[in-house]
């Protein structure tokens, strides 16, 4: 297993709990918003909460975005991306006026529609069963539907995806975690998801 990652702090966020999670399965993160340092860093993890156009503003003013893409797309370092951080890794999103994501999977982020969910509420709060692929290497050895810890209200569809999608039922079916090459995200927080949570994180760490 990969004991070391860089988790990117861009300043949208509490990444205590994530901190916490790594350290628990033994490993040493490092945290930093050095573009020069996430570039040569192996493994990433993007966390975050919060508003997709502040923390897209955040990225790009700090040169964070290109770093990513960089150590992503030229380095082949691996990525995962959780809540917002998997988001910021869409396409665009719609909070606030449509603001260009990072791109790295290709479907935008819109909010939540009454006409979708029903009379579920927003946001969606709490655990809720994600269906995984028996070849996925994020839920390898969890169940095909295993709980997992969400608080969202922006969701991104699974439709078109080229990679392996794991997707969530509330009133209609979104993206709940998604994998392909050398990129990972998950829409819900393995980290405040107790066993199944740290399984996932030490699936994404050992591959």
């Amino acid at each position: 297993m990969s004991k070391n990652i860089t988790v990117i702090d861009y300043g949208m966020g509490n990444i205590w709990s994530v901190l916490s999670a790594l350290r628990y399965l033994g490993c040493t993160p490092v945290v930093s918003n050095d573009p020069d340092e996430i570039v040569r860093a192996e493994s990433l993890l993007l966390p975050g909460v919060g508003s997709f156009r502040k923390a897209m503003y955040s990225l790009r003013e700090s040169s964070i975005d290109q770093a990513i893409l960089e150590a992503v797309h030229v380095k082949g370092s691996k990525i995962l991306g959780i809540c917002l951080g998997m988001q910021l890794m869409g396409s665009q999103g719609h909070e606030d006026g449509e603001t260009p994501g990072l791109g790295l999977i290709p479907n935008s982020i819109d909010l939540f529609t009454p006409y979708e969910i029903g009379p579920n509420k927003i946001p969606h709060i709490g655990f809720d069963l994600v269906n995984s692929r028996p070849d996925s290497i994020l839920f390898q050895g969890l169940p095909n539907a295993a709980d997992f810890y969400f608080v969202h209200s922006y969701r991104m569809l699974p439709h078109g995806l080229k990679g392996k999608a794991a997707t969530c039922f509330y009133g209609t079916e979104f993206l709940a975690a998604y994998e392909l090459d050398n990129i990972f995200a998950t829409q819900f927080h393995p980290e405040k998801s107790q066993t199944n949570g740290l399984m996932l994180l030490e699936n994404f760490l050992s591959h």
